[in-house]
């Protein structure tokens, strides 16, 4: 009888264990009853400045996550990455939830871009708020006037490389009928008719497929679609996430949402996400698809100076 009662107490005690896990996305009601965990630590990562938060929010704005600005997808270092850990109160078993303001498509790449940052810097339970603050407002739930200040962990940050892709690596894959490489870009920028200021060169890696970060967005939201919906564009767009894939823009920003969807929502096994992207890449001076000629430049720029 004891046995069995020792077996029922594991039992329900991995039955909770797996209800407390946090899935990649949750809606607002989901949220609000999270809330009740004491330990999940909420991460508020808009600028400095806004107003209204989730109760219990902690702020910790995106631009700390990034890189200078002459090469902002740069990944923060460990001793960067650890004060920033430390001074939000999260260690390695902490559930963390993100939330972003919830304008545009754009804004949830800085989500996504954070979630991606945790999990490589070892933190095991990641999610979302899908729609941001802004869904939580819609949906009439409880502000905060000001953010949480939380005790400091005492966590060392040891970099995971599992979902990274780096320079190198890149070029590996360029070479691999295997590894699939993704341009989340609008394509504009696949066709090299425009380029971040920060890029040497427009244009985009050698054998990659574009397939823009807003696909995968309720129409005109920054809320990601349902699973169902997702599964069904990756059909239509020919995005297999069972394959060895590498997701990249312009600075790891809007990549980081097709890492998110690939990996998080697909369940794709080898996703990695190349963080410095297009700026390092062409920087660095490596071989280019869609490069146009010195003069088409030249009239790019001229149009850009001159908005038209």
């Amino acid at each position: 009888m004891l046995r069995w009662i020792a077996l029922f107490a594991l039992l329900l005690t991995l039955g909770l264990a797996r209800a407390a896990e946090l899935p990649p996305l949750l809606t607002p009601g989901d949220l609000q009853a999270r809330l009740r965990d004491q330990t999940v630590r909420v991460l508020d990562i808009r600028s400095d400045g806004t107003t209204g938060y989730v109760p219990g929010a902690v702020s910790v704005p995106y631009p700390k996550w990034r890189g200078p600005a002459d090469n902002p997808g740069r990944l923060p270092d460990e001793p960067t990455l650890t004060a920033l850990l430390q001074g939000a109160g999260i260690d390695a078993t902490t559930p963390v939830v993100i939330v972003y303001q919830g304008r545009d498509a754009t804004e949830f790449g800085a989500a996504a871009r954070v979630y991606w940052t945790l999990k490589t810097a070892g933190v095991h339970q990641v999610s979302v708020l899908n729609g941001g603050i802004a869904a939580w407002r819609r949906a009439g739930l409880p502000i905060a006037e000001a953010p949480t200040v939380p005790p400091p962990s005492r966590y060392e940050v040891k970099l995971d490389p599992r979902w990274l892709a780096t320079r190198e690596q890149v070029a590996e894959a360029m070479k691999s009928a295997e590894w699939r490489l993704l341009d989340s870009r609008p394509v504009t920028y696949f066709l090299g008719e425009e380029r971040h200021p920060a890029a040497r060169t427009p244009g985009t890696l050698v054998g990659a497929k574009n397939v823009e970060h807003t696909v995968w967005f309720v129409p005109g939201t920054a809320e990601l679609a349902p699973p169902e919906a997702i599964h069904a564009t990756a059909q239509r767009l020919g995005v297999d996430a069972q394959a060895p894939t590498v997701s990249f823009c312009n600075t790891g920003h809007w990549a980081a949402t097709q890492w998110f969807v690939l990996s998080e929502v697909l369940g794709g096994p080898q996703v990695r996400l190349y963080p410095e992207s297009m700026v390092d890449w062409s920087r660095a001076g490596l071989s280019m698809a869609n490069v146009p000629s010195r003069w088409q430049q030249f009239r790019a720029q001229l149009r850009a100076a001159f908005g038209g």
